[in-house]
């Protein structure tokens, strides 16, 4: 398992009656590979995960391992409104093929540092696998600062990563400060990437790259190589569809970008409806000027696969 590079969120494709359409699945998941992603996230917010069952959940990560066949690592995020079912879904993943776990603090309750911690060491403690954190206090209300990051990874050897998700690029050099390079930190909201990178980000679990992964892969490479001209070129026409990763339609917003590029459907399980009206036309416009528009030094993905 190695923590770096741009890992996509995978979104999760549905059938007219909102069954996981496991096919599409597959080929989006080798799609992502055969553009250069260097390992595949599943189960978490993109994926709809709050709306799907557990047997679904397991079921997802046999379609994922199964479509990945050893040639990118599989990252399943473990996420419950208790810690039994946190424990649960651990010891079921791993058993069903994943090869690493990203771990989300309970859902609803936002308990104190004690407590929060409890949750986090049941997982850590259930599986052998290597481990990311995610910090999302913005859409979990739950903050794991700088000095209790540290303290996990002091604790728990197979913590390896955080995704930081605060949207504050200064959390990035607040952890290496205190960790060093023992962690790895990935940026997980999109429009944070370059600033993530120049402050000492290695990686990127990213959202719009299920819909332009090549495009993705670019941005991070010329970022991370310091060729900071090209990369805000890049990043200068990419940041549009970016920032739709950062707002609470977010799913809605990076699911429709796929289907007006042919690369997913737009369809969402509820409570979430799809785009309509305003918000609808406002996407398509977005989607059909940066296709419009796009620089030199966006790499096109390759075409997606045909069922």
């Amino acid at each position: 398992m190695q923590w770096t590079g741009v890992m996509p969120a995978l979104t999760t494709a549905f059938n007219n009656d909102l069954t996981i359409d496991h096919r599409f699945v597959a080929r989006h998941a080798q799609w992502q590979i055969e553009n250069g992603v260097s390992g595949l996230i599943s189960l978490g917010s993109l994926s709809e995960a709050a709306t799907l069952t557990f047997d679904e959940k397991l079921a997802l990560v046999d379609t994922l391992a199964a479509a990945a066949d050893g040639r990118v690592p599989l990252v399943a995020t473990i996420s419950a409104l208790s810690t039994a079912e946190a424990v649960a879904l651990t010891k079921a993943v791993q058993a069903h093929g994943a090869q690493g776990l990203m771990i989300l603090p309970p859902y609803v309750y936002k308990g104190d540092w004690r407590e929060i911690k409890a949750h986090v060491a049941a997982v850590l403690e259930t599986s052998s696998l290597p481990a990311m954190l995610y910090n999302n206090p913005v859409a979990y209300g739950t903050d794991f600062l700088p000095e209790q990051i540290q303290e996990l990874a002091e604790d728990f050897p197979t913590l390896k990563a955080v995704k930081e998700s605060t949207t504050d690029v200064r959390r990035v050099t607040a952890i290496r400060a205190l960790v060093g390079s023992r962690l790895a930190i990935f940026v997980g909201v999109d429009d944070a990437i370059v600033e993530g990178i120049a402050a000492g980000a290695c990686g990127w679990v990213a959202g719009l790259v299920n819909a332009l992964p090549r495009e993705s892969i670019e941005l991070f490479n010329l970022a991370s190589s310091g060729k900071s001209q090209e990369a805000f070129e890049l990043y200068r026409w990419f940041l549009p569809l970016l920032r739709m990763d950062t707002v609470p339609k977010f799913i809605q917003l990076i699911k429709q970008v796929q289907q007006e590029l042919g690369t997913g459907c737009a369809r969402v399980r509820p409570p979430r409806l799809e785009l309509a009206g305003n918000e609808l036309e406002a996407t398509r416009a977005a989607v059909r000027h940066a296709i419009a528009s796009r620089p030199g030094a966006a790499q096109p993905s390759s075409a997606f696969p045909a069922a």
